[in-house]
């Protein structure tokens, strides 16, 4: 059978806790009293708590700072807070934008007091029950994308011990179909590893290191790597990196938004070019940051599609293949360099293309 919600009642008037425990434990709730503040923060430090009842007026500490305190603990569950008060309404909302979630007046009638506990009760458990499936999403596909990267790493490096002919001599036809296997099976590597390392960022687990970088360096190299895609398309990949800048960020992540950015332009720029610069300026707040734009002459982004962009699994309507994972990993990466990414781009039918703005804060 499932245990009673654990309530907690914080008063300093002995007679005021006897009432609203009466009320309480008749509804068969679990009842656990505290005289004060310090003794109300001891005990949600160190048992499960489902609901506080906190009493605004008391000595020592006032329930108001009970609140703000509660509140900030890290890594506390969330407790609903009931305040009771006998102040006027002006003062109970000072209580809410503390952290409280609802407040009830004296004298205490028990129909208005178990109808609040009910309200906030439902709020509690349906957040812990939001909480715990989020876990275990992430839980079981953290778990599935390890799994299947170990399986996808020893095939590519089987394949590649075939294609070098290490296990025997293979046909031309042969060579043909495991240069095919190897790709798909790299892409298909590509997209777990994307999807793992949004999660880590969607759960707070993933570590970034930041150090100072020069985002030029960082885009000369991106540029000069991409060139051959560019060539073999027969498109122009230029670049105008006069302007210098210091950012500090984690230069493998950095390095994956610009790859995946610059890569993008090129694979859906059919003629043309695309074009990558770097100039300084400064935000509305007065800071300076570099701004690297990505332009390309492509189709175009339809402008129905544009505020979807960053989300994930989120294609659009164009008949490449992808994961839909890049943009919205390279979001969440930019975000937390304390930076932000933009697209400008006309219609479909005008064919100007796309522009990709990336804005990193300057040191």
């Amino acid at each position: 059978m499932k245990s009673p919600d654990r309530l907690l009642i914080v008063d300093d008037v002995p007679d005021n806790l006897f009432l609203v425990r009466t009320i309480l434990e008749e509804e068969g709730y679990e009842i656990i009293a505290a005289s004060n503040g310090y003794e109300a923060l001891k005990i949600i430090e160190s048992d499960p708590i489902d609901l506080v009842l906190l009493d605004v007026m008391m000595p020592l500490m006032d329930g108001y700072e009970v609140t703000r305190r509660i509140r900030a603990i890290k890594d506390l569950p969330f407790i609903p807070i009931l305040l009771i008060t006998a102040y006027d309404r002006a003062n109970a909302v000072k209580g809410l934008d503390l952290g409280a979630d609802e407040f009830i007046r004296k004298p205490i009638e028990a129909d208005e007091l178990l109808a609040r506990v009910r309200s906030l009760l439902r709020l509690k458990h349906s957040i812990a029950e939001r909480d715990r499936i989020d876990r275990q999403r992430q839980d079981f596909v953290s778990r599935l994308t390890h799994d299947l990267r170990t399986p996808l790493v020893a095939a590519d490096r089987m394949l590649g011990l075939l294609q070098d002919g290490v296990l025997g001599e293979i046909s031309p036809q042969i060579g043909e179909a495991l240069t095919i296997m190897g790709r798909s099976n790299r892409n298909l590597l590509e997209m777990v590893n994307k999807l793992l390392d949004v999660y880590r960022y969607e759960s707070g687990s993933k570590t970034i290191n930041l150090q100072p970088l020069n985002v030029q360096e960082l885009l000369e190299q991106v540029v000069e790597e991409l060139k051959p895609i560019a060539i073999s398309k027969n498109l122009a990949l230029t670049a105008d990196l006069e302007q210098t800048a210091t950012v500090k960020g984690d230069r493998l992540e950095l390095l994956r938004v610009f790859n995946n950015l610059i890569g993008n332009a090129l694979k859906f720029t059919e003629e043309g070019k695309v074009h990558v610069s770097l100039k300084l300026a400064q935000n509305e707040a007065h800071q300076s940051e570099a701004i690297i734009a990505i332009t390309d002459t492509g189709a175009g982004i339809p402008i129905d599609e544009q505020p979807f962009l960053f989300q994930r699994f989120r294609q659009g309507s164009h008949q490449k293949q992808g994961s839909g994972l890049g943009l919205y990993l390279s979001h969440y990466i930019i975000t937390a360099h304390d930076g932000k990414i933009l697209v400008k781009s006309p219609n479909l039918d005008s064919q100007q293309g796309s522009t990709f703005f990336v804005h990193l804060p300057i040191i």
